[in-house]
């Protein structure tokens, strides 16, 4: 932990009153700050110049062909264009405090001034240097035992370009006596800040151990592990902007993809990459992952034993069989049968069978028609008698052509193979006698379960998948192929559904085409990096579905396994190690709780062990002095009870308060923004959620409704009531349901570990 030394002023002091020493350090630091924004907007008006000049290099009139030579200065054009575009989008962006940081080194006395972007004066001499660079590591590297060559690290705190205030960090006891060291520093002044509705970059407050993972190769797989508050998103985040800088040219081209748990959780994180310089990257919920082949994606969420089985590989299995099981069960369909001749040409089901199973083995199934009518002809034609074929001099070519012209033949393969969507396939297992062919070692009430998660057709027969179908939507278009497109259809100008997607669309994705270009190749758009946010929910089917869309990546994963919504973390182990294969492999461990104050964690901690004693338990940093509230209420009561808490904690705090309720609650916590007034009045402060949803947010007060739901309704159970309890950063609020059949001492240990710290 640094040290600091804090300048006090008294006000009745006449040296405090003729020279204050912070107003003094703001305004030379507001000084170098103003000499950046002017260099900027220098910097921002040559970019405006070069782009307009870069206009002025080719013009033709000419639209059917151009000259050789015309083909050179329309490249210089493009490539003016390109770069001149580039480095306006950086200039133009809204960075957030774009200097944060100062550092001071012992050696020459040379200052260093730290930013979201590096910029350079009319010398080229840094005026800021960019936070990803190696000369600024020192910045997050440095600490009291060792320096690394400083002597100070100042914190600069602005509001647009205006400098408000500033933390110093005292790295070198013997420093000289005139360097002042102001404030209590940086990172506990910004753990107080009130918490809103986006989560901010902790580009200037980021920790050694936070900066190492930062920092790390990107070869193989890196993956940054440690209990919540951790810091484990942003820092992921971090990495990923850290990543562009440094290696440019492969990340950037090949392009990276950052997966979350959901559409809230990606709302809340959009806005840290841009603010630290960087926007060719991809952000997609895991229920949007697969919007590239499926033009849609989801946000909802199948109760939880659904959720299991949908995420589950046995669904490998299950999908392989479902496709090779003819859509049509009609006993006309069950053999062919032709006349040639005269001659009664027959394939039985066996054969048929066969036949099946060895075109898939070679074919997607959307590409297989071909194959299939072939092997299909091939067969008749060897069942077709030798002295018919002499008799009437009967070529192969005449007797494909006597086949095909049947309306039997032609019946039959468009009823046994038809061309299917991933949609229409996936949509059969809502038919037991369906499942009870192609899963006969699923117990039967599993079976059920499994039929009636498939979502009925809704308006104009579309089906609300869940976020569990999506992975299996996306491993049968792998099993099927692309379905061939109807050419009577007219194409839609937009994505179908595309207003629910959850996608962040970067200028790069523009510049590049993703997609394989390859039409035996995987039609999954890929990427060269992916980051997997919140990893310990990933079921298995998810981690295939990731694995189509980075099959030569390098790859970030964040998570801890405490706070796990999947039930069977060997079979997601299995996933990731068949995802990873022989790469290299690292793990950094986070071990500082910044976002829990020790009353909160405590109590979290002391929950999650009675499940799961090997936890990651990281240590808190800070104290506020308040213990969770703990209360129970009826549900006839319920919505009063949570009113009376929020309007209390809405006193208490400046930011956000998250009200997380089990799904079968959730409608009511939602009338607290969709309600008569006052309630609507809350809308931009209280957050509804369900605790899935809360993944991976954090709020300055939390109202935890219903505990006992919330573990009956996940899952992953306890560990996910861990995450509900875990959201604040001031104060918590435990609201219970009294169940009066259920006696203290019967209660699970989790649920008396809880409610042991009841007051009533």
């Amino acid at each position: 932990m640094s040290h600091t030394r804090e300048i006090s002023l008294t006000s009745d002091s006449s040296a405090a009153r003729a020279v204050d020493p912070v107003a003094q350090e703001i305004a030379a630091e507001q000084a170098h700050v103003d000499r950046v924004y002017a260099q900027l907007k220098s910097d921002t008006a040559a970019a405006k110049r070069l782009a307009d000049a870069s206009r002025q290099i080719y013009h033709s009139d000419r639209t059917t062909w151009v000259r050789e030579e015309d083909s050179t200065a329309m490249f210089e054009r493009d490539a003016f264009a390109f770069n001149a575009a580039r480095r306006l989008a950086v200039l133009d962006s809204e960075h957030e405090g774009l200097v944060f940081g100062r550092l001071d080194l012992a050696e020459g006395q040379e200052v260093r001034h730290i930013g979201r972007i590096g910029v350079r004066d009319a010398n080229y001499e840094p005026l800021v240097i960019d936070w990803r660079a190696p000369a600024a590591e020192p910045f997050y590297r440095a600490t009291a035992t060792s320096p690394m060559g400083a002597t100070r690290r100042r914190v600069l705190r602005c509001r647009d370009d205006r400098v408000i205030g500033i933390e110093d960090d005292l790295l070198d006891p013997e420093n000289p006596e005139d360097l002042p060291v102001i404030g209590e520093g940086a990172l506990m002044a910004a753990l107080s800040r009130a918490r809103d509705t986006r989560m901010h970059s902790i580009v200037a407050t980021i920790q050694a151990e936070q900066d190492e993972a930062i920092r790390a190769p990107y070869q193989g797989v890196t993956t940054i592990a440690g209990g919540p508050g951790t810091g484990k998103t942003v820092v992921a985040l971090h990495r990923a902007a850290f990543l562009l800088y440094t290696h440019r040219a492969r990340l950037e081209n090949g392009g990276v993809l950052v997966v979350g748990p959901s559409a809230v959780f990606m709302n809340y994180i959009e806005r840290v990459l841009p603010s630290l310089g960087e926007d060719s990257v991809t952000l997609r919920s895991v229920g949007d992952l697969a919007t590239d082949v499926l033009r849609r994606g989801s946000d909802r969420l199948d109760e939880s034993r659904a959720a299991t089985l949908k995420g589950s590989l046995q669904m490998v299995g299950m999908l392989d069989r479902l496709v090779g099981l003819p859509l049509s069960a009609d006993p006309a369909f069950l053999s062919l049968r032709v006349t040639v001749k005269g001659e009664v040409l027959t394939l039985k089901a066996a054969a048929l069978a066969r036949t099946r199973a060895r075109i898939l083995s070679r074919n997607k199934y959307n590409r297989g028609l071909d194959a299939v009518k072939q092997s299909l002809l091939d067969q008749l034609w060897s069942r077709m008698p030798d002295d018919a074929i002499a008799s009437y001099e009967l070529t192969r070519e005449d007797f494909d052509e006597m086949v095909t012209s049947q309306a039997s033949f032609r019946m039959f393969l468009h009823a046994w193979w038809p061309p299917m969507s991933a949609e229409d396939e996936l949509a059969r297992l809502s038919e037991r006698a369906v499942i009870d062919r192609v899963a006969p070692d699923l117990p039967e009430d599993d079976r059920e379960v499994l039929a009636a998660s498939i979502p009925a057709p809704g308006e104009h027969g579309r089906r609300d998948w869940s976020v569990a179908d999506m992975a299996l939507l996306d491993e049968l278009v792998s099993i099927l192929g692309p379905a061939p497109a109807d050419p009577s259809a007219d194409q839609p100008v937009f994505i179908e559904g595309g207003e629910e997607v959850g996608e962040l669309v970067t200028v790069a994705d523009t510049l590049t085409d993703r997609r394989n270009a390859d039409s035996d190749e995987e039609p999954q758009d890929t990427f060269a990096h992916v980051l997997v946010d919140e990893a310990q929910d990933i079921t298995p089917m998810q981690w295939r579905m990731l694995r189509r869309r980075g099959p030569q990546a390098s790859w970030t994963i964040v998570g801890d396994p405490a706070q796990s919504a999947y039930p069977y973390p060997e079979e997601t182990d299995a996933a990731v190690a068949d995802l990873t294969g022989h790469a290299p492999r690292r793990t950094f461990r986070l071990t500082k709780n910044y976002r829990s104050p020790a009353e909160v964690f405590d109590l979290a901690a002391e929950v999650i062990s009675t499940v799961y004693p090997d936890a990651d338990l990281p240590e808190a940093v800070r104290s506020t002095g308040v213990q969770p509230e703990l209360a129970r209420t009826s549900r006839q009561d319920l919505m009063d009870q949570i009113v009376i808490h929020v309007r209390k904690l809405i006193e208490q705090v400046d930011g956000t308060i998250g009200v997380i309720c089990p799904p079968s609650l959730i409608h009511i916590a939602r009338q607290l923004v969709s309600g008569p007034e006052p309630l609507a009045a809350w809308h931009d402060q209280v957050i509804p959620v369900t605790t899935m949803q809360a993944k991976g947010l954090e709020y300055d007060a939390a109202v935890v409704v219903d505990p006992d739901d919330i573990v009956a309704e996940s899952p992953g159970g306890v560990r996910v009531l861990y995450v509900a309890l875990t959201r604040p950063t001031q104060r918590l609020v435990v609201l219970g349901l009294r169940d009066p059949t259920v006696p203290a001492g019967d209660r699970a240990p989790w649920s008396a570990a809880l409610w042991s710290h009841a007051t009533d």
